[in-house]
């Protein structure tokens, strides 16, 4: 009875594996193609240094509301979660965001506030893109492929602008605040239908709907996850390394099946590491925890909280194409950002350059956790394992806050403009290297030598790939029988 149990289990092993292995076969293959794309070529977004790029300087003398004014006429209670002064076309403009997600933006000449944005607005907007040669609106929309998530959601609809460069760039500016909220070119559109969306599983009509594309992607990943375990066991269960097969081969296939055994012995574990990682991507069971640094430690490490910063703004001393008003340990700062990138802090009396003394930022940092104390200070001047550059800037030097409390946190500082960078626990650093370091291969050897890490990645999904499409070919010709 016991032997004849296990020959069932092992037909059904055999049976399970090789007609759902049919499907999965094609989701395998998929990935392994899009991920190559996606080393190169990202789903597209906006950054801090595109978006300032397309701003215009201050014009401070048209300034006639200060950022208490414009928390006035907003209706804040508390202070705002991010508070800026940047220009809308020709007019600048206070940009609130709430800590309930809500933003809103204020004319800082009149406090009125802006809630419609006008089609000639927007291609003034536009007009500012360093690409731009002659913006035309193309549409206006709420939601498409690439503005599909739901951070857009509160500046939505959009207008939809061509700028008429050779790299086919389109804006998208809210019809709500006049913000430049993303931008696609060309080139980054048509490879992400080789590259991002296929790999996430991304197709608009089922994106659009967070919960349910997180459900579909979690079962199809984790019913491949099985069946590549599956697979596993049955090259174990079928190769002979001593006994060999006619011939002293290894395998009883030939064919497009040798090549799925012999490639899936070998690939095998990188299939398996790799739909688990991006399985665990999800997050399922909300076993890690997030990422994003909550308000309640924000606000305590800023040590202010009433909509107040100061009764009269002060000219800064330089050209600057946003400015930001922050708190930090009780003391108001401005960060003024110029048309490059750089960020500078500036005195909120005299609006000149200044430092922020290092020390102000630890006794900032002791804030962050008030049931627990900095056990270390580090300043952090190179990439380590866990503040490292790959595919985005990170800033160096940065101050790492380390504490002692029970998940170990850690709280990465930006030592020029005081931003929290972000916040690493326990459980990040544990999942850095379930999904980072097994999905992206982010070990700092690699990344050290970059065209190591290519090389890796590429040979290792030309072998799943191989692994995918002899499943795929084998699977096709059963179905055709």
């Amino acid at each position: 009875m016991a032997r004849a149990l296990k020959r069932t289990l092992r037909r059904w092993l055999y049976i399970g594996h090789r007609w759902i292995g049919i499907v999965t076969c094609l989701f395998f293959a998929m990935w392994f193609i899009s991920g190559v794309v996606m080393m190169y070529v990202a789903f597209p977004g906006l950054s801090d240094k595109e978006r300032l790029a397309a701003l215009p300087d201050i014009q401070w003398e048209k300034v006639a509301l200060s950022p208490d004014d414009a928390m006035k006429a907003a209706g804040a209670t508390r202070y705002p979660r991010d508070l800026r002064l940047s220009m809308l076309a020709e007019e600048p403009v206070y940009r609130i965001a709430g800590w309930d997600g809500k933003r809103q933006a204020v004319s800082a000449t009149d406090g009125r506030l802006i809630t419609d944005v006008s089609e000639r607005q927007a291609l003034a907007v536009a007009q500012r893109h360093p690409a731009s040669n002659s913006p035309q609106l193309e549409d206006i929309i709420d939601r498409d492929q690439w503005s599909v998530t739901a951070r857009y959601d509160q500046l939505r609809p959009l207008y939809l602008i061509g700028l008429g460069d050779n790299a086919g760039t389109k804006l998208y500016v809210s019809s709500r605040s006049g913000e430049i909220v993303l931008d696609t070119n060309r080139t980054e559109r048509v490879w992400n239908w080789l590259g991002s969306i296929p790999h996430w599983i991304y197709p608009t009509v089922l994106r659009k709907d967070g919960p349910l594309w997180r459900l579909v992607v979690l079962w199809i990943s984790g019913i491949c996850l099985i069946v590549g375990v599956t697979g596993i066991w049955i090259g174990i269960l079928r190769v002979r390394l001593k006994r060999r097969y006619a011939s002293g081969r290894i395998t009883p296939y030939r064919g497009w099946m040798a090549w799925h055994h012999v490639t899936g012995l070998i690939a095998g574990i990188f299939v398996l590491t790799w739909t688990f990682s991006g399985w665990l991507s999800l997050n399922p069971g909300e076993y890690f925890a997030g990422r994003n640094t909550t308000g309640e430690v924000l606000q305590r490490y800023a040590g202010h909280d009433a909509p107040t910063i100061a009764t009269k703004l002060p000219t800064p001393q330089s050209a600057a194409v946003e400015a930001r008003f922050v708190w930090l340990d009780g003391s108001p700062i401005i960060v003024a950002a110029s048309r490059d990138g750089t960020q500078r802090p500036l005195d909120v009396a005299s609006g000149r350059i200044t430092a922020l003394p290092q020390d102000s930022l630890w006794t900032a940092a002791t804030r962050l956790l008030p049931q627990a104390r900095v056990a270390e200070r580090v300043v952090l001047e190179e990439y380590d394992a866990y503040w490292y550059a790959h595919h985005h800037d990170r800033e160096l030097p940065v101050l790492r806050a380390v504490f002692d409390d029970d998940a170990k946190t850690w709280f990465h500082i930006s030592p020029v403009t005081g931003d929290i960078l972000g916040r690493v626990d326990s459980s990040r650093r544990t999942y850095r290297w379930l999904f980072n370091a097994l999905h992206s291969f982010d070990f700092r050897l690699l990344l050290m030598h970059r065209p190591a890490w290519d090389i890796v990645v590429w040979l290792l999904s030309i072998l799943g790939t191989i692994v995918s499409v002899s499943g795929v070919v084998m699977g096709w010709r059963r179905l055709r029988r």
